[in-house]
């Protein structure tokens, strides 16, 4: 039986707990900024491509404008609507809930810039983990000043972000992860969302459960669902048959190149350093082991095997990695550039 001095601790805890968490993220603040981004991620494959706008500069700069105003309308949006919500509250809007509002924007926009600079530094395997992980910190520091479930949100979003990383899951998989965290997970976060109060650890577990099914099980799930499609029959044709193009160009088709086949692997050199107008450097790479290509009336379609194993499909497979590039000038061999080249199939 409860007692009233056990009554009044507990009340006397929750005005603690509500004292040093007085800030309060507006669910239509998640809805706003998850839904958008939820969708771009989901269309961004189908806008803006290299077939659209082949200069690699021009797409660059349309898709920061792009996202620069779609960002700017959600946050303009969200701070009119907050503002006039806490106006019809009668409620205040603290000094500290206002630098968490600029912190959120600015981890946002430094996900934006990042996303920019992958179009001339590289790193685009990367993208849907950098904007996993400046969401996850933004609810996460939102989270120490209000919601409870905010913590566990982002430190479980930041948890997703690096874990695809390391798991070295296909881009296609986590930019289905990254729509459905945004586009699902946000709006799904606005209705968990409990005003502060302190739930035992059982209780937001099973939270983070329903949440994780929602945003990561279940999109996994689909994923895999729409890319088991079986390889179709394909004419296994000779290196030596291929070339001498006596087969019909329409239908499935594999290729099987022989181990110590010699690929040439050509160069397109840019810059103010070496002369471009010659000839492209050229260098072979050797095969040390038979693999087999699939061709699609006469293209290649990115799937490939070793023989005997099953067909990798081209969302997995990821050919070249180049981890580091440097440049040397040494008395015995003069100027020289290195490099680590690694060409694998088979994921580590």
């Amino acid at each position: 039986m409860t007692t009233p001095a056990a009554l009044q601790i507990n009340a006397i805890h929750a005005m603690l707990s509500a004292g040093h968490r007085n800030l309060r993220i507006e669910r239509h603040s998640l809805l706003l900024w998850g839904v958008p981004s939820g969708l771009l991620f989901w269309i961004c494959e189908f806008i803006l491509t290299p077939t659209q706008i082949p200069d690699n500069t021009q797409r660059a700069l349309a898709w920061l404008a792009l996202l620069v105003a779609v960002l700017t309308a959600v946050a303009g949006i969200d701070w009119m609507w907050t503002r006039r919500v806490k106006q019809a509250r009668d409620e205040a809007w603290s000094f500290v809930h206002r630098q968490i509002q600029k912190v959120w924007w600015l981890l946002m926009g430094l996900a934006v810039l990042t996303t920019f600079a992958m179009f001339f530094y590289g790193g685009g395997y990367m993208l849907c983990a950098v904007w996993l992980v400046m969401l996850g910190l933004s609810l996460y520091l939102h989270g120490l000043f209000s919601e409870e479930l905010l913590e566990w949100v982002g430190a479980v979003t930041i948890v997703i972000g690096i874990g695809s990383l390391l798991a070295q899951l296909p881009f296609e998989t986590m930019r289905w992860i990254a729509a459905t965290v945004f586009g699902i997970g946000l709006p799904l976060l606005a209705m968990m969302l409990d005003r502060g109060r302190h739930r035992p650890a059982s209780v937001r577990l099973g939270q983070m459960l329903l949440w994780l099914t929602v945003v990561l099980v279940i999109p996994l799930w689909l994923e895999q669902r729409v890319h088991a499609v079986p390889q179709p029959d394909a004419e296994p044709l000779s290196l030596e048959s291929f070339r001498s193009n006596q087969f019909p160009a329409n239908g499935y088709r594999s290729v099987t190149l022989p181990a110590g086949t010699r690929i040439p692997v050509e160069i397109e050199l840019g810059g103010d350093i070496f002369d471009t107008s010659s000839e492209k450097p050229v260098f072979p790479l050797i095969l040390s082991q038979p693999i087999e290509l699939m061709l699609h009336d006469g293209q290649l379609t990115g799937d490939a095997r070793f023989t005997g194993e099953s067909w990798q499909q081209v969302r997995q497979v990821r050919w070249i990695t180049i981890p580091w590039i440097k440049a040397d000038l040494t008395p015995e061999k003069g100027p020289v550039v290195t490099s680590n080249l690694i060409v694998q199939l088979r994921k580590r």
